[in-house]
């Protein structure tokens, strides 16, 4: 929540623990849901993240997005639901480019953030990491 702020994104959080979701960010007249999910899990370049709930995937329409944050790195990946729908783990390569998820690299304006805000801090993001 603290990077979306970061962003300039509004957000809220649900009260208790029964969404299916950690956040909501209000863009445009509309909320997207944010689910959170981190990993340290690397594994030659790669990260696997757990993209599932306690009982297994998530049903489709619990949230609009995925934050998944890869801890060593630094770097957070805002992918759309439907990109992990079905899923109950996904692999992300930071370095390589190619990669499945690499379009979603720090993607804060797919939350509404200003693309300039975003693209500074990925730029700040990639100089910390190399």
């Amino acid at each position: 929540m603290a990077r979306a702020a970061e962003h300039g994104l509004c957000i809220s959080k649900p009260w208790g623990e029964t969404a299916h979701y950690d956040f909501v960010v209000e863009t445009g007249g509309k909320l997207l849901r944010v689910q959170v999910k981190s990993t340290f899990s690397n594994r030659k370049g790669k990260y696997r993240c757990g993209v599932h709930g306690s009982r297994g995937a998530y049903v489709a329409d619990a949230f609009d997005f995925i934050a998944a944050y890869l801890v060593p790195e630094n770097l957070w990946y805002i992918i759309p639901a439907e990109k992990i729908e079905g899923k109950e783990g996904i692999m992300i390569s930071p370095k390589l480019e190619t990669a499945k998820y690499r379009d979603y690299r720090e993607a804060w304006k797919l939350l509404g953030a200003a693309e300039d805000v975003a693209d500074h801090t990925s730029d700040a993001q990639a100089t910390s990491v190399t």
